[in-house]
């Protein structure tokens, strides 16, 4: 048929066949009861035996029940297969901060250093040295929290929170080192107060370098973010008085932090998720202090 240039298919206009309707298979979803993974009997699928040993753990150590979630994860681990690196990860970090709850430090750091072989992405070490940290803070070691945190800030050197973390952590091991004179002789006095020395200068350091990163990034905040911002510059701004850098000391430490701050720069070096093959990491004394240090020790002899 055609009509005014346009053709049609004469079976458009065909009546339609009559269709022979299949039946559909019965849609029967699977229900799972509250706790189901809580029930008593045997489970011969290893999958779900699995998932129970696994949320079991996760149910008691919501409730606080550290030993039962620690016997229920290492169930579990035993049944994760060599391919199922996600859950073998999750498991791990449960069987750690089951150990460090009830005081079994080592088993914890032992858990971490199993995480860090399963390590494939720059996340997944972000979430190992947070777990370290989180271990390192609840012994209140605050050495080992340090080189947890200086290995943050190597890895994400635009995150200012690491770095304020960090300052907190050199102003509290300061003042730890400033209590009740202890040195007997004056070769350990002057010891003492050049390591003091240092302390202070680290936290300079770091708190000027938080200050650098907020002041980029708060550009781009708003609401109840830009009022965090706003009060770490704050707490930062009393935390320098109290240290009483002088104005050269600022100047000088402002320029060295800032030197690989350009913002071009920090959007092409987001590592987040990036793979850790190729990746390399400075050193964090390299990368900051050792500069900072002799760029102010060669102002000094000046």
């Amino acid at each position: 048929m055609e009509i005014l240039g346009s053709t049609f298919d004469d079976s458009v206009f065909e009546e339609s066949r009559n269709k022979v309707s299949a039946a559909l298979p019965t849609y029967e979803p699977k229900l799972c009861e509250p706790l189901w993974f809580c029930a008593d009997g045997n489970i011969e699928d290893g999958l779900e035996e699995q998932k129970s040993f696994k949320f079991r753990g996760d149910l008691a150590y919501r409730r606080k029940q550290y030993q039962v979630a620690l016997d229920e994860y290492v169930s579990c681990l035993s049944l994760v297969p060599e391919g199922n690196a996600s859950v073998k990860r999750d498991v791990l970090e449960g069987i750690a901060r089951c150990c460090c709850h009830l005081g079994k430090k080592e088993e914890a750091l032992n858990a971490c250093e199993k995480l860090r072989a399963e390590v494939s992405n720059t996340c997944h070490l972000t979430c190992v040295l947070q777990l370290e940290l989180s271990i390192h803070d609840h012994y209140r070691e605050l050495t080992n929290s340090i080189s947890s945190l200086q290995q943050l800030c190597c890895l994400h050197p635009y995150h200012p929170w690491h770095w304020l973390n960090l300052a907190m952590s050199f102003q509290r091991l300061l003042r730890s080192d400033s209590g009740p004179e202890r040195s007997s002789t004056e070769e350990e006095h002057e010891k003492q107060r050049g390591t003091n020395n240092i302390l202070a200068l680290k936290t300079i350091m770091c708190l000027i370098r938080t200050r650098l990163l907020i002041e980029i990034l708060r550009i781009q905040q708003f609401s109840f973010i830009l009022e965090n911002s706003q009060r770490a510059l704050q707490d930062i701004e009393e935390a320098l008085h109290a240290l009483q850098p002088t104005e050269k000391m600022i100047q000088t430490t402002s320029e060295v932090m800032a030197e690989d701050l350009n913002p071009e720069k920090m959007r092409e070096e987001s590592q987040d998720g990036e793979s850790l093959s190729g990746l390399y990491i400075k050193d964090f004394d390299d990368r900051w202090w050792n500069k900072l240090h002799t760029k102010l020790q060669e102002e000094t002899v000046a």
